[in-house]
């Protein structure tokens, strides 16, 4: 029996050195409370993944241009929550173990085997001092290109994607059996693909995702503003009006704002924006459009 194309063994191999927790012997003087907003959903040409690049520890700003999305590969993306060092250093493995199976065989591994992957590699650490919650945001299929090397510069103009709202049912973690592809038949799925995978093991599949203390903010524009008939534009605006608001709010998130496309010709980056005054810039174009709407309101009914 041929197994599934997304199966993990043996092909995948675990890595043999893993990184350990910190001592529970060793207090910390104070309570290391973090925050962020990052987010990301599914639309008609890819995924859409926006953060804020503000790095908190307790009431102190730890750097606030920090890289909150990070480039697994040409097609992959993950959005980073927990602990900084934490979700870098598993990005990096999980970038290595990628890069391998696709050098064993030739093709990438999908995003919901990348996913599946993670989520084995993490559920070890479950109950320990780790922090991760990652959101993959990726490009299954044969388009575009395949040689492994991600693009750098960033021009979203030019591709069309659009937005799906709802939710779709959980995909259990370690322990729960995934559908199993039919013998001898590979998965020919072809589109975009979102999971969330956490330190705990637990794995998400989903088309609107919002992770960090600035997610109940943002979930608050995403539910309103996230539907498939969004053009790149728009879709970008949504993510952008979604971080800003959720970084007003939330003291933890702040800064600037990263927002990555990512369809069947890759993963671009568009320049990154200081949102610091977009709320109060915002605030006032819809005053003045307000008071514009009031006033040819006023003109058509002395008119009439």
């Amino acid at each position: 029996m041929i197994s599934s194309p997304d199966s993990i063994a043996p092909f995948l191999a675990l890595p043999s050195t893993l990184p350990l927790a910190s001592s529970p012997s060793v207090p910390l003087p104070f309570p290391l409370s973090h925050g962020t907003t990052t987010l990301a959903f599914i639309f008609q040409g890819g995924v859409l993944a926006a953060a804020d690049t503000r790095s908190s520890c307790s009431g102190l700003v730890a750097c606030p241009a920090s890289q909150k999305i990070l480039p697994i590969h040409s097609h992959l993306v993950g959005t980073t929550s927990g602990t900084s060092a934490d979700c870098v250093l598993w990005k990096r493995i999980l970038a290595r173990e990628l890069r391998l199976y696709q050098l064993r065989h030739g093709r990438r591994l999908s995003t919901r085997g990348a996913a599946k992957l993670f989520s084995h590699m993490l559920h070890p650490f479950k109950g320990t001092e780790l922090c991760v919650a990652a959101t993959l945001c990726g490009w299954d299929g044969t388009g575009g290109d395949t040689s492994g090397k991600a693009n750098a510069s960033m021009h979203s103009g030019s591709m069309k994607p659009q937005v799906s709202h709802f939710r779709t049912p959980v995909d259990g973690g370690p322990g729960t059996s995934a559908p199993k592809a039919s013998a001898g038949v590979r998965s020919s799925f072809s589109g975009p693909s979102l999971y969330y995978v956490c330190s705990d093991g637990t794995r998400l599949q989903g088309t609107v995702f919002s992770v960090g203390s600035g997610s109940p903010y943002a979930y608050s524009i995403l539910d309103q503003g996230v539907e498939w008939d969004l053009s790149v534009e728009e879709a970008t605006s949504v993510a952008r009006e979604a971080v800003f608001r959720a970084t007003h709010r939330d003291a933890y998130s702040g800064n600037c704002v990263d927002v990555y496309l990512i369809s069947s010709k890759g993963w671009t980056r568009r320049r990154r924006e200081d949102l610091k005054e977009e709320y109060y810039r915002e605030k006032e174009r819809r005053g003045r459009e307000r008071s514009l709407s009031e006033v040819s309101k006023q003109t058509n009914d002395s008119t009439g």
